[in-house]
């Protein structure tokens, strides 16, 4: 645990301590034993940063050194890196208490990250691909408030799973004694992935080939401009690295994608290489975003994306077919249906005089649960905010828009996120204002607490 996660609780609302409260009985906990590589290769990095920074002095200054030296110097850095990982480990402990998840971290300067359980909106277990092989796994924690996770790196796989259980357990109201028999609660599933069906739907996005395009034809322009390799292959390798992440690295990350219901959220286990076991909060959730490309629309596949109040989770599905999606939505938003196309109505067709041809991707519906607004013509996005969360309700109109009787209706939601009904009759987006405030006050009356398994 680092001090940058010490700090990140201390944005949510928890104290951070220089390490001289009284102690208590509450016995503290060791991270596992591999815990030190983690932290290892920290003087290796310091030394490769200054190699890079000054490669010419560097190599002047090896090259001046003997044989003996330069083994002296690498067994130095070897011991002094083992020696840091070590201390590292040595000096972090944590502890559940009946309020809170205590880290205390520091050689020098101790400092104690104070976690109130009933901050607690999600705990997530990862399991990069060596931690895999050496059998353990991190534990990710989302507190109200913070802007990162905090994380216990690393722990016993065993041992992640009932720490994870356990909390839970306790940000759900458990008393301390009957917390640790819960165990992990039931989960039923909703959606699975098929490999094939992510692999084709990535390729059917159109942009890993215009990255392709792109980085075969900028180099091949740049050669017969410059004939200089070193700017071909500076400006390929982005470009290449680019291509592959935005459908190799999704695919990796996205392998295997499930969705799960359970007492405590939404659950979603995905990952290649890296497993990932996370939870979408249960009434935490902004925004609902469905996400369409053009060539998905024949198939009918949709994505979903969500926004989280402090939480980085943002993907609910990768692609489904849009009945099924609809029905996971469902289960995230009770009550909620998602408008179809034909629900949508349009902006006036005087709105073409603001935003030529595109303005047809636009289209808004409100309902009895959500405030639903589209925008994009290839790639459409209908984004679904829950009259709950809205947090205030804005109207604009530029000089031009005035002139056509057009405004823009904005809701923000508790994620510090906009969601815009664009080029609406400028009578109609009066009306909307008003009436979209009341019904945000009476969603929020209505609304149920958001805590866990409630």
């Amino acid at each position: 645990m680092t001090d940058d996660a010490a700090a990140d609780g201390t944005a949510a609302g928890d104290a951070v301590s220089d390490g001289t409260e009284v102690a208590d009985t509450v016995p503290e906990r060791r991270l596992h034993p591999v815990t030190p590589l983690r932290r290892a290769w920290a003087p290796f990095a310091v030394l490769v940063g200054w190699a890079v920074h000054d490669p010419n002095g560097t190599q002047q200054r090896l090259s001046g050194l003997t044989a003996t030296t330069l083994l002296l110097g690498s067994a130095a850095v070897v011991i002094g890196g083992a020696l840091y990982g070590f201390l590292s480990w040595w000096f972090t402990h944590f502890a559940v208490t009946d309020t809170e998840l205590r880290i205390r971290t520091g050689l020098f300067f101790r400092r104690t990250a104070h976690i109130r359980l009933d901050r607690l909106q999600a705990v997530d277990v990862t399991r990069p691909l060596l931690a895999r092989m050496a059998g353990v796994a991190k534990l990710k924690l989302d507190v109200v408030g913070a802007e990162k996770k905090d994380e216990l790196a690393f722990l016993g796989e065993r041992e992640a799973a009932e720490l994870r259980a356990e909390l839970l357990a306790r940000a759900a109201g458990f008393a301390p004694e009957e917390a640790r028999g819960v165990g992990e609660a039931p989960v039923r599933g909703l959606l699975h992935v098929q490999p094939r069906t992510l692999a084709f739907s990535l390729l059917l996005t159109g942009a890993p080939w215009a990255m392709l395009l792109a980085a075969t034809v900028v180099p091949a322009f740049l050669w017969f401009a410059t004939h200089n390799v070193w700017t071909v292959v500076a400006t390929a390798l982005p470009m290449l690295g680019g291509a592959f992440a935005s459908s190799g690295g999704r695919f990796i990350k996205e392998y295997d994608w499930t969705v799960g219901e359970s007492p405590d959220g939404i659950r979603i286990d995905h990952g290649l290489l890296d497993k990932a076991h996370e939870t979408v909060p249960p009434g935490r959730v902004q925004t609902v975003h469905v996400v369409q490309p053009l060539l998905w629309r024949r198939r009918g596949w949709v994505r979903v994306e969500l926004d989280v109040a402090g939480s980085a989770n943002s993907v609910l599905v990768p692609v489904a077919p849009r009945e099924l999606a609809g029905d996971v939505i469902g289960r995230v938003l009770p009550g909620v249906r998602v408008p179809e196309a034909a629900d949508l109505v349009r902006p006036p067709a005087r709105a073409a005089w603001c935003v030529p041809f595109w303005w047809k991707g636009y289209g808004l519906a409100v309902t009895d649960e959500v405030f639903a607004a589209r925008h994009g013509l290839f790639k459409r996005r209908l984004s679904l905010v829950p009259h709950a969360k809205v947090q205030s309700v804005r109207l604009s109109q530029g000089p031009w828009e005035r002139f056509k009787g057009v405004a823009d209706v904005r809701v923000d939601t508790g994620a510090n996120k906009t969601v815009t009904a664009r080029l609406r009759p400028a009578t109609e987006a009066a009306a909307l204002l008003g009436a979209q405030a009341d019904r945000s006050r009476t969603g929020r009356r209505e609304a149920l607490p958001d805590r866990w398994m409630s």
